[in-house]
């Protein structure tokens, strides 16, 4: 139109006739923002004073709902912990063309698109910076429409947790016993599953963990891994003495936890195949004094292991001077040697493994480095560091005061498994020891019954439950115990009952391959 005069446009839509949907000064009409019910066939006109033109040829507007966008976190998990990855994807509904480009927002502001596209944002390293509400949103290159913005996605990126491994009080463990270790992620209970590993010397394809900032090679444990947090150990055996770490993992693929503390096992058999030799023969020693550790035993190829101040190692301590791999000396100790000390064969094989204590301090405990035997006598010694070198002294187990000695010795003429535990002896004037932890081997159990008395056992039978006599004299019996020895494999022996007549001198206990038979001498 020749707008050099006045007119007055008129906007109608669906029909000429209908009632004009705008009025306007100039020759456009804006729909600033257009909705589905704008769409529709169009036309206009104008007017001069009381003259209208003609209607306008019809233009068809089609309007359709903008497509929404749809942001998703992948993989679809509520566990994002720091280091992990995790990406987002960006869709729109219902309308699919080539050529979209995306963009992204992180509690509104823009972020940078790594991709070509953008639909896909990906954290590599997730930190906690990276934690808020995801939006996106298409842009149709073609003509610069959008889709509508997305729902938000949170994210939050956690610290990873740390498992916590709970073992028994008593690491100190004897062959036969049953152990069990737990593992729990705190503050996450559900849908977690756990993996148990052994420390291990150094080889390829090892997992390496590290716990506060201290290096563990692992090896998994016994095959052990599964939806319960617990790993049962029945019977231990040597071989299962070590150090134990448990992992945890959920979701799909899967997030994993930090390794747990370390939980030292330490196993006590009673025939193992080498023995740590400790001089001087004790378990406590003065800072400054000579220790030497060496191994023997059957075969070649022993290694001196220790695990000390959270650490693991297959060689001698810093400073001590080794001969060998299966010896190590040192001829001034410090407490920072204090470990736990044990042979070990390039094939698994180990020895019982004793606990070394280097104190500082005036007073040390003089005890048995190795496994006491019941009904044998156990004497503790409560040492000075300076002459006289035995002071009087009160002597504890457990905590509790079982007498006092002013030779700085106590003597237990037989001692019993009740006598299992820890000890410590104290000088008010000089100091306290450390405790070490006296550990007591099951013996041969007799029991010689009164003259004429039968023997009452399981295994006899009701019509033998009274023995007859031999040559006319009364007999005596026996009871005879039975060794446990859980690496050895016996022939059954029934023994109803044992007659011990006065001329009788001599009965025998089933001993472990090579092995010496002992012999017990009766009355």
């Amino acid at each position: 139109m020749d707008q050099s005069t006045e007119w007055r446009f008129y906007w109608y839509r669906d029909t000429q006739t209908s009632y004009p949907v705008a009025q306007t000064d100039g020759n456009s009409y804006n729909i600033s923002s257009v909705k589905v019910s704008d769409g529709g066939q169009y036309w206009c006109r104008a007017r001069y004073l009381r003259d209208y033109t003609q209607y306008s040829n019809a233009v068809w507007v089609n309007v359709t709902v903008r497509p929404k966008a749809i942001a998703t976190l992948l993989p679809n998990s509520t566990d994002i912990f720091s280091g992990n990855m995790f990406i987002l994807r960006c869709d729109i509904q219902g309308i699919q063309y080539m050529d979209w480009q995306y963009s992204w927002y992180i509690n509104g502001l823009v972020l940078p698109n790594p991709d070509d596209s953008g639909q896909n944002y990906t954290v590599y390293s997730a930190d906690q910076f990276h934690s808020g509400d995801y939006t996106c949103r298409g842009l149709l290159s073609r003509d610069q429409q959008t889709s509508e913005i997305s729902e938000a996605v949170r994210v939050t990126v956690a610290e990873i947790p740390m498992p916590v491994l709970r073992g028994p009080p008593q690491t100190w463990l004897t062959e036969g016993d049953s152990v069990t270790l737990s593992c729990e992620v705190r503050g996450s209970t559900t849908g977690w599953r756990f993996h148990w590993y052994k420390t291990a010397p150094y080889i390829p394809d090892l997992f390496h963990a590290i716990h506060r900032k201290r290096g563990y090679y692992l090896e998994m444990s016994e095959g052990i891994r599964g939806a319960g947090g617990s790993y049962t150990l029945s019977p231990v055996a040597l071989r299962h003495t070590g150090v134990y770490v448990c992992g945890a993992e959920r979701g799909e693929p899967a997030y994993h936890t930090e390794f747990s503390q370390p939980q030292p096992l330490w196993v006590t058999g009673l025939s193992p195949p080498s023995t740590l030799i400790v001089s001087p023969n004790r378990n406590q020693h003065f800072d400054y004094s000579s220790l030497s550790l060496s191994c023997e035993g059957s075969g070649n190829g022993w290694i001196l292991r220790s695990f000390s101040d959270q650490t693991l190692r297959e060689m001698c301590p810093t400073d001590w001077r080794s001969e060998t791999r299966s010896s190590c000396s040192i001829s001034s100790a410090s407490p920072s040697d204090s470990g736990v000390y044990w042979c070990q064969s390039e094939s698994g094989e180990q020895s019982n493994p004793v606990k070394i204590t280097v104190h500082n301090g005036n007073v040390i405990l003089e005890g048995p480095v190795h496994l006491v035997t019941e009904g044998d006598p156990l004497t503790l010694r409560c040492r000075y560091r300076y002459q006289p070198s035995n002071i009087s002294a009160d002597f504890y187990k457990d905590g509790t005061l079982l007498q006092t000695s002013t030779t700085g010795e106590m003597t237990i003429p037989a001692v019993s498994k009740s006598h299992e535990g820890l000890y410590k002896c104290r000088n008010p004037e000089r100091g306290e020891s450390p405790q070490s932890w006296i550990l007591i081997k099951a013996g041969l159990v007799t029991d010689t019954s009164t003259h004429g008395q039968q023997l009452q056992n399981a295994s006899q039978s009701p019509d033998r439950s009274q023995p007859a006599e031999s040559s006319g004299a009364q007999s005596k019996y026996m009871t005879m115990g039975r060794v446990v020895d859980t690496t050895h494999t016996y022939a059954n022996i029934n023994l109803e009952s044992v007659p011990q007549q006065s001329n009788d001198k001599h009965i025998y206990e089933v001993m472990a391959p090579q092995q010496k038979p002992r012999e017990i001498k009766s009355d």
